[in-house]
């Protein structure tokens, strides 16, 4: 599809940004995937003779989640040239993202082990992904013509926090992606495990004047970006300080808020079973840019990311499995509590 940037107050949110964007590829993304190892049920990693395996990882579920709504998408990453870095990209090619990747005859693959508990229990996330291939990943080695030649990019606060040359790089195809006009789409995406409130803050607030469109948190606005007040109120601050074409705020239950220009727009949940909801986010992230890149304004865009959402509640692994059809109908059926102004 060929973006025509629309005035500001426009309920798409775009802002003038001269020129037109290639169509193509809709959305490329950028980042780590590991290897979810997970216990059956709710057994313990301890005592557990089996394991499942799933393909996870923000940007490319992202990808997945898009790719599977309608969008053309690609990732771009680094792999260890094995049979576990195989793995990922075949579980991605086979949901229809086009993996662009640089193979290395040295790294390892991440991955990560998740117990599954109920309250007081609660869900527990091991990490096994230092010096993963990917954290060395520098622009000079990814296919960044896919970049320029996208209209949209997208990465996540996960990205820069795994090496200093993962934070330079993130900043580089960020700005090689402003400078092409294709539209940048960042998800804050704290990881506590990963680094401290202030440590991300002072790398991802470096990063934001080379993002279009942010999304975060509400609880990682209050406490990574150290802003107060609502979700309007932040968005609004966020906007104001750093002029993002829109600002998506996630509230988890409470549903979401975006600022579009002047414009707020609301949208509750879609209830739903919960069977696995991690990549939940990246799956409200995929359906929102399938429906946003495809020109619809963004309070249809927050609806479908909403369903999207719910879908991937029901499903097992970070991977949002889902299809049109399932989306739409969770729109038309569920509760319509949208709500702009």
């Amino acid at each position: 599809m060929v973006k025509v940037p629309s005035q500001q107050g426009d309920p798409r949110g775009f802002k003038p940004h001269g020129g037109t964007l290639s169509a193509m590829t809709d959305l490329v993304t950028f980042g780590e995937s590991m290897l979810r190892l997970s216990p059956p049920g709710h057994q313990r990693l301890e005592t557990t003779d089996e394991l499942d395996v799933h393909v996870a990882g923000a940007e490319s579920n992202v990808a997945v989640a898009a790719g599977r709504l309608g969008l053309e998408t690609a990732w771009l990453s680094k792999l260890p040239d094995s049979p576990l870095g195989r793995r990922v990209t075949t579980a991605l090619s086979t949901h229809g993202v086009d993996t662009d990747v640089v193979w290395d005859g040295d790294g390892r693959q991440g991955t990560y082990y998740v117990e599954f508990g109920g309250t007081p229990r609660g869900t527990d996330v091991i990490y096994d992904r230092a010096d993963a291939s990917v954290t060395t990943a520098t622009p000079d080695e990814l296919n960044t013509d896919r970049i320029a030649a996208a209209d949209a990019f997208h990465t996540t606060g996960i990205t820069p926090a795994l090496s200093e040359t993962l934070r330079s790089t993130t900043e580089a195809l960020l700005e090689h992606a402003q400078d092409n006009d294709t539209t940048t789409v960042f998800d804050l995406n704290y990881r506590s495990k990963l680094w401290t409130p202030a440590e991300a803050r002072e790398t991802l607030e470096d990063l934001f004047p080379a993002v279009d469109v942010l999304v975060v948190a509400e609880r990682d606005a209050r406490a990574v970006l150290d802003r107060e007040g609502d979700a309007e109120e932040i968005a609004r601050e966020l906007d104001a300080t750093f002029d993002f074409e829109v600002t998506l705020i996630t509230r988890g239950g409470e549903g979401s808020l975006a600022l579009a220009g002047d414009m707020v727009f609301e949208q509750g949940v879609f209830e739903a079973d919960e069977t696995d909801t991690v990549g939940t986010g990246d799956a409200f992230v995929g359906g929102f840019l399938a429906r946003w890149l495809d020109g619809f304004p963004v309070p249809d865009a927050l609806e479908y990311g909403a369903a999207t959402a719910s879908l991937k509640r029901t499903i097992p692994g970070d991977i949002a499995l889902v299809t049109p059809a399932e989306v739409e109908r969770v729109v038309e059926e569920g509760e319509q509590s949208g709500i702009s102004r």
